[in-house]
Parts: C-alpha cells; sequence; structure tokens
C-alpha cells in the first residue's frame, strides 16, 4: 500500500523505499503520528493537545475490518455500546490505488461511503488534517467533526477512550482497564503486542531468513506461554476480562485463516492449541463482537498483499472456519 509523502499520494518507488524494513531484513513498524486525546473533560490526556471533549454524535471513525488494528476499535465500540455515539465508515477490503477506500460495493454489502466527509479515500483526512502530511494512513483513525481534524490514529489509544471517556453517554460501565491492574495489563500487553499481534508481521514481512526464524520462534514461544497461562486462569490477568485479551484476540482470530499461510506463522495452527482455541471461541462468542469480523473480507486482504502473494490467488479452507469457532466451548 501506498503513503503520503509532503500531502501527495505515492503507490510507486517512491513510497515503496520508505517501507518498514531494517537493513537485517526485520520488519519495524512505524510509529502512529495523530495522538491527541478524547477525554470526559476536553483536558489533554497523555499525548497531545487539549479540546477534544467526549460528546455524542461528534467523533467519526474509520476502520476496515479486514485490519486486526481496526478490530481493536470496532470491539471496543461494541461491547461499550457506543454504536449510537459514534458513527463509522467501513472500507473495502483488499489492496487498492489509493489507499484505504470508502464506497459502495455490492461485492462488500458491510463497507460504506463516507457519510460526514464525503472522503472516497483516507488519505484525504489525513491531508485535510496536515496538509504536508507524510506519513503512512491507517486505520482505525477516530475524526473530530467539530474541527474537521483527525484526532487519532493510534488504535491502543483509542481503545483506551473508548473504554471510558464515553461513561456518561452509555450504559456499558465495565472497565477494561482498571487502575489495580494497570501494571500487570501494560506488562502483558508489551509481550502480545511485540511478540504476537506485531509478530505475526515481522514473519510476513521479513526480507531475510534470519529474521524470519527469529520472528516465528519468538512467536511461538509467546503462543506456548500463553496457552499453558490459559491453563491455570481464565484470561490473561486472572479470573476478570481485561484490554489485553480483547488486545490479543484479533490476531487469534486471524491465525488459522490468514497467517498461518500468508505470513508463513506455520508451526503449529491456532486449533493446535486447546486453551487457546476455546479462549478464542468464548471471546468470538461474546455478544456483540461475532459481527465485528469477517472472515473472507480477511482472506482477501492478506492474500492480495501483492510482495508476499504476487498473483492474488485466494486459498478456499480452512473449511468452516466461522463453524469452527461457533462451536461449544468449556469456559
Amino acid at each position: 500500500m501506498g503513503m503520503l509523502i509532503d500531502g501527495n499520494w505515492y503507490e510507486d518507488e517512491k513510497a515503496a523505499s520508505l517501507r518498514e524494513v531494517s537493513a537485517s531484513g526485520n520488519f519495524v513498524r512505524t510509529e502512529s503520528q495523530f495522538r491527541n486525546w478524547i477525554t470526559k473533560d476536553g483536558s489533554a490526556g497523555p499525548t497531545g493537545e487539549s479540546g477534544y471533549i467526549a460528546e455524542p454524535d461528534r467523533y467519526h471513525l474509520y476502520v476496515a475490518h479486514t485490519c486486526p488494528w481496526a478490530h481493536r476499535a470496532l470491539i471496543f465500540l461494541n461491547l461499550k455500546k457506543l454504536n449510537q455515539i459514534i458513527s463509522v465508515s467501513y472500507a473495502i477490503p483488499g489492496r487498492h490505488l489509493g489507499g484505504w477506500n470508502f464506497r459502495e460495493d455490492p461485492e462488500f454489502p458491510d463497507c460504506t461511503p463516507d457519510y460526514v466527509n464525503g472522503f472516497q479515500y483516507l488519505h484525504q483526512a489525513y491531508t485535510s488534517s496536515q496538509n504536508q502530511y507524510t506519513g503512512k494512513v491507517t486505520v482505525p483513525t477516530i475524526w473530530d467533526k467539530k474541527t474537521k481534524q483527525v484526532v487519532n490514529n493510534e488504535s491502543s489509544e483509542i481503545i483506551r477512550m473508548l473504554n471510558s471517556s464515553f461513561n456518561s453517554y452509555t450504559e456499558s460501565q465495565i472497565d477494561y482497564y482498571p487502575n489495580e491492574l494497570h501494571s500487570e495489563i501494560d506488562s502483558i500487553n508489551d509481550i502480545v503486542y511485540n511478540n504476537i499481534n506485531n509478530g505475526v508481521y515481522r514473519c510476513g514481512f521479513a526480507t531475510s531468513q534470519s529474521a524470519y526464524d527469529k520472528s516465528v520462534k519468538l512467536l511461538f514461544d509467546s503462543l506456548d506461554m500463553i496457552e499453558k497461562k490459559l491453563k491455570e486462569q481464565p484470561y490473561l490477568t486472572g479470573d476478570i476480562i481485561t484490554e489485553s485479551d480483547w488486545r490479543l484476540f484479533p490476531t487469534l482470530i486471524r491465525f488459522d485463516a490468514c497467517y498461518h499461510g500468508a505470513f508463513k506463522c506455520n508451526l503449529r495452527m491456532l486449533r493446535d492449541y486447546p486453551n487457546l482455541t476455546n479462549y478464542t471461541r468464548q471471546l468470538y462468542q461474546t455478544p456483540g463482537i461475532s459481527k465485528t469480523f469477517n472472515f473472507s473480507y480477511a482472506k482477501k486482504n492478506y492474500y492480495g498483499i501483492e510482495r508476499i502473494n504476487p498473483n492474488g490467488i485466494v486459498p478456499l479452507g480452512p473449511y468452516n472456519i466461522e463453524e469452527f469457532y461457533n462451536k461449544p466451548h468449556d469456559r
């Protein structure tokens, strides 16, 4: 996918020259750049400027069913019952010229145009906010309808905002980042992000054998560790479900259908882990969560990445994967 350079969109070698790969062949993810926070009273958050107060119908979320980082935001939007508070646009699956694309398409009935701004491409929202923006254009992105600016495009921060900033406007008061567990949640988040969430990308986008070998070992060592943990306790931090579980879930639900094949994460399938399988089934079957994910869209997206699958052929299997995750669990 292309990127913006000095406010202009590039698909060619100029964009390719800035790919996130180190000299040793390791995938290195670029940090998100829009880092303002929506807060209950409009005060500044941990980063960025003040002025973004949580209000109904003020904010708009740009997402894609296919993206695991956007999936986090969709999960919290549903868990916190904010669907009537924050509007959403859903991008078309796959890799397209112009990047994330918002339009009607009969092949993808769950996807939508941008009814708020009329942008066809997400990069238009970025240059509308910063006309000389240089960098990636990513989902999720949250937009302020009042100031007509991008507020934030960092998923880990967006889910924290959704978790607590809008509590005055929702019946769901569950806190997925409770004060007494901050340290433990942050610690497990680091492992999950570095070794698993981002770990699958480090496997798939590695450009040297040594970088790939190292990333695959770290990924499966971490999955082995969590498999053992889930044998002893129901959730990552103990007896209650937290942000950490929901940050892990988007990678797990995509694992067998996407990462095992497209990203060569093939030492084992997720279904080879009994505890992780039951855990993933339980999370998937949580009310409102299954509708946040579409297996066929995700497969089309990952197998449409030209540099890892030049012919764009999408495998038929695994068969009945949706039914597999809807089977009863023993948790």
